[in-house]
């Protein structure tokens, strides 16, 4: 077998063990017979004692294991941990650091090799393999440890959250003292929930289906022994049906399954898993997947593709088991938080309204169909918190932080207090900010600041009007077509703008055109890149398809008829003929309907500024076009290479860098030079100290989430305008994202807005 089958199947093996005690007992195990050196240990570092802990070894003293420990000053092990980097030497006893522990018996080893376990740039642990020889491991074998040791520190982090070990460095004091497991994801839905957790899967999801505790064993276990006889019967039905147009070695594969249910050994398995306490679907989740893997992992071709006879006999099994439960009604605690592999808009309805606080979906973005609604619904979410580990959360307490996208898991007395402070603050505010919805935007100087509001639902235009929205700024026609199978016709799509335009009349409703491609796909018209963000997107697939643009801009153009309040926006420009070419074809569409006796006005079209690119060209848009719009998050995230919608980089995504906010304030000049209104959605106008920036900035219109237009509101109503001004003088001489947080969290709190900045919590740098 290869190395790098070897370094798979190890992965495998490890992240499938029961506990984090077998999963470092298995490692050491493995790397010492596969790198066949004589001796592998794990120290992980205790977060009560701050030191590195033996929990693990091949070769050394088992006496040791728990018992032997080293300050992050002691010995070669606390110099790999105290440097974060690998330590190989041909002989350890010759480093200055070297401390001799006469009870592991190391005493006879010399070449060594360290290397840190690493996670979220936090050190766990030191994964060392050793050996009698003078020698120095060469670079394949440190390439090996190095990516054991990635893939290990995962699964430590997933043994800390589920409270199987308590290694959260810096840590001291009584649990209740200590900061709580966060985990890190992407905003779906802005605002803070508390709560207990709710795992739901989709069905037949195998690997979605959580663990949980039960009280009634025989239940469980009678609820698998009738599933499993489902089965039986309902392949025993299939193979009947199908006896006469299946050659014999076909018919055979049904009498495989049968045997397999029949095979005492898979069911008693899985009846064991039941009687040591978790229920049938995470039993039988536990067991088919073991054989899954271990199948897979075979030299034989044959056996191989036996993993996947197992995977569908489990599923076909836990359909049952699902239909099963279904029947049974599950009841949600009061502050419900829905965690699911991957939320669907279908899940939302699972919990009554006034019990679901917030939601967690370990895949998807920013702009999934379940973060789209769960904004329209104001459910804090958060979306692709891949380090997770929730199968094994259910019941547990954690926050969902849907300003920070972060997740916490059991967390302490200090972080309970601070996020109920928020939740209250929330509530008091939300109550406070009502009487604002007839008042205008208007600074205490007299500087009138237009908002509108970001819609893509029905639902979001009545909230945005609850919220005394003076347009709409963005209305993102790609969600009709998100949450169909099909393109939607053009009477569908002018009935869905019809009634977009009506409710919002004479306000104008700017609608921006298919933008698709990127973060949002749709399943009946699929788009595989490698690099998607860079890729096949927003204009560029709609002028490769003048079928599908004509067809939408004809329906926007009709739903427009006797109200004239549409504006149409063009996503993703890049360049002069990109436009020329939207306008050629938006032209033809106004010709054809006016030809065919409409009587529609020719609406306003407008550009959006999202690529760099196009920062730097209004000069040159400036004749084609009516109005520019700038979408930030995608600005943003050009500007600073980091995709937004991924968790392991979302700490870089920074709305306030300052290469971000001169390049709005460049947009924002260029539009007055050449004299076109300019507006902004995205994050930044949404956030109160962001908005007096872009006032100051001189953007015609404010467009945001309706959730966060009364705060909005409330920040330039308690404001003059030559105070914003000399505030975005102070901020634009800054070069330090945190140094602007701070002086814009300064000026709310100056101006008695207190309530409208998160506080700093415990834990926050």
């Amino acid at each position: 077998m290869s190395v790098l089958a070897k370094l798979r199947q190890i992965v495998q093996e490890v992240s499938a063990a029961e506990d984090l005690e077998s999963a470092l007992a298995l490692t050491v195990e493995r790397i010492r017979d596969t790198m066949k050196t004589e001796v592998c240990s794990i120290y992980l570092l205790d977060g009560t004692t701050q030191r590195y802990v033996l929990r693990a070894t091949e070769g050394l003293n088992k006496d040791a294991v728990g018992q032997v420990s080293l300050s992050p000053t002691e010995g070669v092990v606390g110099q790999v941990g105290t440097r974060a980097e690998p330590i190989n030497l041909e002989d350890a006893s010759t480093h200055p650091a070297f401390l001799y522990l006469k009870s592991t018996g190391e005493e006879r080893y010399h070449a060594f090799l360290g290397v840190p376990i690493i996670h979220q740039r936090t050190v766990f642990g030191v994964l060392v393999v050793q050996q009698r020889e003078m020698r120095r491991f060469d670079e394949s074998e440190e390439a090996f440890m190095v990516t054991i040791s990635a893939q290990l520190a995962g699964v430590i982090a997933h043994a800390e959250a589920t409270g199987s070990i308590n290694i959260e460095p810096n840590a001291k004091g009584s649990s209740a003292d200590r900061p709580a497991r966060h985990f890190n994801g992407v905003v779906g839905s802005p605002g803070v929930a508390i709560g207990e957790v709710r795992v739901v899967s989709l069905s037949a999801d195998l690997n979605g289906v959580p663990d949980k505790s039960i009280k009634d064993i025989e239940a469980e276990l009678e609820a698998l022994d009738t599933a499993v006889a489902a089965v039986r019967q309902e392949i025993t039905e299939i193979a009947d049906m199908l006896a006469n147009r299946l050659r014999n070695e076909e018919q055979a594969l049904f009498q495989v399954y049968l045997r397999m249910l029949d095979d005492n050994a898979l069911v008693t398995e899985i009846r064991e898993k039941i009687k040591a306490g978790n229920w049938a679907q995470g039993a039988l989740r536990e067991v088919i997947l073991a054989h899954v893997r271990e199948f897979s992992m075979m030299d034989d071709a044959y056996l191989r593709e036996r993993a996947s006879d197992i995977r569908d006999l489990g599923r076909r099994v836990l359909s049952c088991l699902q239909e099963g439960a279904s029947a049974r009604i599950q009841s949600y605690p009061d502050n419900t938080i829905l965690v699911a592999d991957e939320l669907s808009p279908a899940m939302f309805g699972l919990v009554p309204e006034e019990q679901l606080a917030g939601m967690i979906s370990i895949s998807g973005s920013g702009t999934s169909h379940a973060a789209i609604l769960a904004r329209s619904m104001g459910i804090p979410t958060i979306m692709g918190v891949v380090d997770l580990p929730h199968t094994r959360i259910e019941g547990r307490h954690v926050i969902v932080d849907g300003y920070s996208g972060r997740v916490f898991v059991d967390p302490n007395d200090d972080l309970l207090n601070a996020y109920s402070d928020i939740v209250k603050e929330e509530r008091a505010i939300a109550a406070g900010l009502d009487k604002l919805k007839e008042l205008p935007a208007e600074t205490v100087d007299g500087h009138r600041m237009p908002l509108w509001v970001n819609t893509g639902l029905t639902a979001d235009v009545e909230r945005s009007l609850e919220r005394g929205a003076e347009g709409i700024g963005l209305y993102r026609t790609e969600i009709p077509f998100m949450i169909r199978d099909f393109f939607p016709s053009e009477h569908e799509q002018t009935e869905t703008y019809r009634r977009q335009l009506e409710l919002f009349a004479p306000k104008t409703v700017t609608m921006r055109t298919l933008d698709i491609g990127g973060d949002k796909a749709l399943s009946y018209f699929p788009i595989e890149e490698e690099n998607p963000f860079l890729g096949w997107r927003g204009i560029r697939v709609t002028l490769d398809h003048p079928e599908i643009f004509l067809v939408q801009v004809r329906a926007m153009l009709r739903a427009s008829e006797g109200l004239n309040n549409l504006r149409i926006m063009l996503p993703m420009v890049t360049s002069v003929h990109e436009v020329e070419a939207a306008l050629r074809q938006i032209d033809q569409a106004y010709n054809e309907l006016c030809e065919e006796g409409l009587d529609i006005r020719k609406p306003p079209v407008g550009i959006m500024i999202e690529v760099p690119a196009a920062v730097y060209q209004i000069g040159r848009f400036a004749s084609l076009i009516d109005f520019i719009s700038v979408g930030s998050n995608d600005l943003t995230q050009y500007l600073l290479a980091v995709d937004r919608n991924n968790p392991r980089v979302a700490g870089l995504y920074a709305s306030y860098h300052p290469s971000v906010l001169l390049a709005l304030q460049h947009i924002a000049h260029e539009a007055q030079r050449v004299n076109k209104q300019v507006s902004i959605c995205g994050e930044m106008a949404a956030d109160p100290g962001g908005a007096l920036l872009l006032m100051a900035m001189g953007y015609d219109v404010l467009s945001m989430n309706a959730n966060n237009l009364p705060k909005v509101k409330l920040a330039i109503r308690s404001v003059s305008y030559k105070d914003a001004l000399t505030l975005l003088g102070r901020v634009m001489r800054m070069s330090d994202t945190d140094e602007i947080h701070a002086a814009l969290r300064s000026a709310l709190q100056e101006s008695g807005l207190t309530q409208l900045t998160r506080p700093e919590l415990p834990g926050e740098h």
